[in-house]
């Protein structure tokens, strides 16, 4: 499975499967599913949806939701368990790491069976205004650990291309994509900004 391209992350709020059959209609490489508050009907709609376009789902923080609904695998931070537990656990399956703006951190996570490495906020995101900030030169170090390397926070179709020139593999993306007047052509814009 080759990992590059839109990593889209679903959004908070009502019309969530609407807004996501738009955006694999405009070809998204890989799908995240995040809630702060689990709604296994959702969450198994949005798997049955992504496996429709053949797009591998992965569920974020919850390794036992993902295994429940047959998801491709789970993404787990810091504080979400133990990664090589997860990597037992997920036997097959992939495995992704936040690793915020920490090097040491992301070689750890490989180490521990991490399929592919997530660093951010890049940029100042709204969902996340608080959180640390990795520098664009981080991309460029982490090409050294081998894995697929994924951009998250405060990305946009204007800002993504510096992400990729830097080293980013995926770029994850949430408002931009979601809050956009035409999800599906601004998918399609992301796509070619890999082609």
């Amino acid at each position: 499975m080759k990992l590059r391209g839109l990593y889209a992350v679903t959004p908070e709020g009502g019309d969530v499967e609407r807004k996501l059959r738009l955006a694999l209609e405009g070809g998204i490489a890989l799908l995240q599913y995040r809630s702060k508050s689990i709604n296994r009907s959702r969450a198994q709609a949005v798997v049955g949806l992504a496996r429709e376009f053949g797009v591998p789902v992965i569920v974020n923080d919850d390794v036992e939701l993902a295994l429940e609904l047959g998801a491709d695998g789970a993404h787990l931070g810091r504080d979400d368990g133990a990664l090589s537990i997860a990597r037992r656990r997920l036997s097959g399956k992939l495995l992704g790491a936040s690793c915020y703006n920490d090097l040491a951190l992301a070689r750890a996570a490989v180490q521990a069976g991490a399929d592919y490495v997530a660093f951010g906020s890049v940029f100042p995101s709204p969902t996340k205004p608080q959180a640390v900030r990795a520098p664009l030169g981080l991309f460029k170090e982490a090409r050294a650990l081998g894995v697929p390397l994924a951009a998250i926070g405060g990305i946009t179709l204007a800002s993504a291309p510096q992400l990729i020139a830097a080293g980013a593999d995926l770029v994850a993306v949430i408002s931009d994509l979601f809050d956009a007047p035409d999800i599906r052509q601004r998918a399609r814009d992301y796509g070619k900004l890999f082609a």
